[in-house]
């Protein structure tokens, strides 16, 4: 047995596996044969663990069981069709002969490290199971293999999930998950579990604006701070599926996997396939403790360079659209510089033959009447003025008006005697082909591999449709491999350029996920850049992914997409609370703008630190007509606050701030005014907000541990 932190270990008197995190326990069993759940929750010790019954044989006892009931279901650790189950299954597949149940056995398993690995068998059946678990801080992950080790015949997979996450009793569930729309994305919802089936998925090809592969369940009392929440996340960036099952006995189980109904593979003799990691955290400080959680996990597991800050960048875009040409974006460059921005990105229209998005994409031929020398003078000028360079690309879309697409019609995804939809002017590129990753590999390797480009913007502007791939023997399949494929060229080219740094774009934040955070930097969370709206979203986008990963411009005033008016403080103090960016057209912004500009440039990069890498507390949620505000803590702490708009006879009362060591002190940077943190947990900071809407105002508190006591403490 193993009792330490981030240990497994296997009881061999009660066939019971338990994993310990430093804050939690996960326990399983072996019983009649199969892997059945035991616990998940607070930290036990292991003849705590070994003294629970298996939940589906409590439930029976408890409940007795007819011929219309079905033991298993919501309890099993992961449940396959076949035999008394009629919920959900994690597992279904049909062999060559029509049978579609499954009986498999336990028949091994394997502790290494931070690892366990159960493999289970068929009794008749040529098809072998592999269940992984794998311990990383208080985060536990989950994935699956299916091997057919016959000789002759496929097995065709209906559903295949990475895992089914059993929940303990309680008298009732809520589902917390993010919805909406290109512009709206990340809206939370929190809502009561539906006794039956909920299914949150996308069928998009890709993770998609509408929903995101996570989400969290409560008993209905957990508040931000306090309360048990377990949480579920998948790391894939394609078409995905999570199903929440709440039988009438209470029994609740989530099940998450890739793909979506309707959609099969077929597995040939001797190949194995795996799914992407499903991670699971439990967390007994409300929302806000878990987001934390996931946030720390994040830092530390999943994202590729987490130690370095996010610079502050520039993205012309809104300052130009497709009326793009060198002298106007070398201007903008050394306005950009002289605020203090760190990294300065070209976006789309570099390469097009015209000022719309109509043709081109797929050439990715630096267009020489926009660039007559090039883009080198260009990136010499940004390397010049102490910038990085990036630049914008869309490498899974083509134009029908293109080259590419009149060399290779066959490399779209289509179907035989379909038509092929346009979107955007675009079609999709299967990047499940060899030759179309290769193709893609080749050109960005070439624009990127020792020009002094060191930053892409890879975009995804389009969801699939007519997904096809006739030449395939089993062209389901392009549904998990585009999305393979886009993680394989991405991984090869940041390992051929080591340096090269990605944002990863869908049409703002259609492509958001465990997966694509694990092979970029940040994510562009919406093409939505107002900031009353950007409050909501980012909200939603810090639920489950770290600020740090965040990025959010501070554009023009009033807004492109929405038309509001706001003032330059209170659009970037919300950019603040994520990676700065700006978006503006800078050349239009009058002198005492610019000042302000690069006063609170130099203000987010002192902070940085706090926001991207320290602990966050959504103090308030956002709302129309009171306070909301964020808190960034580490050693020093920095607080925003946001009122959008004011109601008469109603001020901004002490807001109480979380987190802080006991008896320690700070004192604001900006006023010099010193406090207690006793005194701003339990009473609360005062935030001086300016009179009228949309205002804000941020609060540096430096620590003071090792200074005397002075006068005027609070």
């Amino acid at each position: 047995m193993v009792s330490r932190p981030g240990g497994i270990g296997f009881d061999a008197a009660t066939a019971t596996w338990i994993l310990h995190t430093p804050d939690t326990t996960y326990a399983l069993r072996l019983a009649e044969g199969r892997p059945a759940h035991v616990y998940w929750g607070a930290a036990l010790t292991d003849a705590e663990a070994t003294s629970l019954p298996v939940r589906a044989e409590s439930g029976a006892r408890q409940r007795g069981s007819t011929s219309f009931e079905a033991p298993f279901d919501g309890t099993e650790e992961y449940a396959w069709d076949g035999g008394v189950r009629y919920g959900v299954p994690s597992l279904q597949v049909r062999f060559a002969d029509g049978v579609r149940g499954l009986e498999l056995d336990h028949s091994g398993h394997e502790i290494t490290g931070d690892s366990l690995t159960i493999t289970l068998r068929d009794r008749h059946y040529p098809l072998e199971v592999g269940l992984r678990y794998r311990v990383r801080g208080d985060v536990i992950e989950r994935s699956a293999t299916l091997t057919n080790a016959g000789a002759s015949d496929d097995i065709e997979v209906l559903r295949f999930d990475s895992a089914a996450w059993v929940l303990p009793h309680r008298e009732d569930y809520r589902l917390s998950h993010v919805t909406g729309m290109w512009g709206a994305e990340t809206q939370v919802r929190r809502e009561a579990a539906a006794v039956g089936e909920t299914v949150f998925t996308s069928r998009r090809g890709i993770t998609g604006h509408h929903a995101n592969p996570w989400v969290m369940v409560d008993d209905g009392s957990a508040t931000e701070e306090h309360g048990e929440v377990w949480g579920v996340a998948l790391a894939w960036s394609g078409t995905w599926r999570m199903t929440v099952q709440r039988t009438p006995l209470s029994r609740t189980s989530v099940t998450t996997g890739f793909g979506h109904d309707g959609v099969s593979w077929r597995l040939a003799p001797g190949e194995r396939l795996a799914t992407p990691v499903s991670a699971g955290m439990f967390s007994t400080g409300g929302f806000g403790g878990a987001s934390r959680g996931w946030h720390s996990y994040v830092w530390r597991h999943v994202l590729p360079e987490p130690s370095e800050p996010r610079p502050v960048l520039f993205n012309s875009w809104e300052a130009t659209f497709f009326d793009i040409d060198a002298g106007r974006q070398a201007d903008l460059a050394s306005r950009a510089a002289e605020l203090g921005v760190e990294l300065f990105v070209v976006d789309d229209g570099w390469f097009r033959p015209y000022k719309d998005d109509r043709a081109g994409l797929g050439d990715w031929r630096i267009n020489a009447e926009i660039f007559p020398d090039g883009l080198q003078p260009l990136i010499e000028h940004v390397h010049g003025l102490g910038m990085a360079f990036g630049i914008w690309v869309e490498p899974e879309m083509v134009n029908p008006d293109s080259g590419l697409y009149r060399s290779r019609p066959h490399w779209v995804l289509h179907q035989p005697h379909r038509a092929r939809s346009e979107l955007r002017n675009q079609l999709v590129l299967n990047f499940g082909r060899d030759d179309v990753r290769s193709w893609a590999f080749a050109w960005l390797n070439r624009l990127v591999h020792g020009t002094g480009i060191e930053f892409l913007k890879w975009d995804m502007n389009r969801t699939f449709s007519e997904a096809g791939w006739p030449e395939a023997p089993d062209p389901e399949r392009l549904w998990i491999e585009h999305t393979r494929g886009v993680h394989l060229v991405m991984d090869r080219l940041r390992a051929a350029n080591p340096e090269l740094r990605i944002e990863s774009c869908s049409g703002g934040g259609g492509r958001l996920d465990l997966a694509i955070l694990a092979r970029t930097d940040q994510v562009w969370a919406s093409d939505n850049t107002d900031a009353s709206d950007r409050l909501r979203i980012q909200h939603g986008f810090t639920q489950l992914y770290p600020p740090g990963a965040l990025e959010a411009w501070v554009t023009d005033s009033p807004n492109k997409v929405t038309g509001r008016r706001t003032p330059l403080a209170f659009r970037f103090h919300v950019a603040m609370t994520g990676v700065l960016g700006l978006g503006g057209d800078l050349s239009a912004w009058p002198v005492a703008d610019r000042e302000e500009a690069a006063e609170l440039v130099a203000l987010y990069k002192r902070i940085r630190p706090l926001v991207q890498h320290g602990r966050q507390y959504r103090l308030r949620p956002p709302c129309s007509d009171g306070l909301s505000a964020v808190q960034f803590a580490d050693r020093d702490v920095v607080v925003f606050g946001f009122r959008e708009t004011p109601r008469m006879g109603f001020g901004v009362p002490p807001l109480p701030l979380a987190g802080l060591p006991r008896r320690a002190r700070y004192r604001d940077t900006r006023t010099g005014t010193v406090y207690d943190a006793g005194v701003l947990t339990h009473h609360g900071l005062t935030l001086d907000l300016p009179p009228g809407e949309y205002a804000s105002t941020v609060v540096h508190l430096e620590r003071l541990d090792d200074h005397p006591r002075e006068d005027g403490v609070r």
